[in-house]
């Protein structure tokens, strides 16, 4: 399984480790041409204003959008999820429109507010999954075909997936976890065994 990970800005190097750890081979996507091949993308946390400018100066927003479009499964990490949100408050520069959600970004407050926190993920089993929320973003919104993944305890939309596309709030890649990363890897196989749409729950 061939996982690019998108390299132009922030923890890519951490999702990589964790990647190739549970046996994908990745590739650090910087140019279109890194797109060819891949069976999946991860969008890692960062500076999301920054990566948007980034995609658009190295010619990636729309080859992005468009291996997207075609079904190419994704997961966002913090920054990425707001990357890939169809709405976010207060941007401007485009993104990749790919989640029907609205997100707020830094929702958390600054970096001295960052937090950990045990949550609920059903979809990677019964365990509580400790994760790490540094100058995170929250989902306000979500459309009809998202399927809400994980919440805090004050019901906080943290993490979401849409078909193919997954976008989480929280930093799955900075703790000694794997279930996000292999949830997301169980998920490019399927399509690759089966390519056809994933049904999505429902609200």
């Amino acid at each position: 399984m061939r996982i690019g990970v998108l390299a132009l800005q922030g923890a890519f190097r951490e999702h990589r480790r964790v990647l190739e750890k549970l046996g994908a081979e990745t590739v650090e996507v910087r140019r279109p041409i890194d797109l060819e091949g891949l069976d999946g993308l991860v969008i890692p946390g960062g500076e999301s204003t920054t990566i948007r400018l980034l995609m658009g100066e190295f010619g990636l927003t729309a080859p992005l959008r468009d291996r997207i479009a075609q079904g190419l499964p994704v997961l966002g990490t913090c920054a990425g999820m707001i990357v890939l949100a169809k709405r976010v408050e207060g941007e401007t520069l485009p993104g990749l429109d790919a989640l029907d959600v609205e997100v707020r970004r830094n929702a958390f407050g600054r970096q001295v507010d960052s937090f950990e926190t045990d949550l609920d993920v059903p979809a990677v089993g019964q365990r509580p999954f400790h994760a790490v929320f540094i100058r995170a973003p929250l989902v306000e919104s979500v459309g009809p075909d998202v399927e809400v993944l994980a919440r805090l305890d004050d019901d906080t939309i943290v993490g979401v997936r849409q078909g193919p596309v997954v976008g989480i709030a929280f930093h799955p890649e900075l703790t000694e976890d794997s279930r996000i990363h292999q949830y997301f890897l169980d998920l490019v196989a399927r399509l690759v065994a089966a390519p056809e749409p994933l049904s999505t729950a429902r609200q």
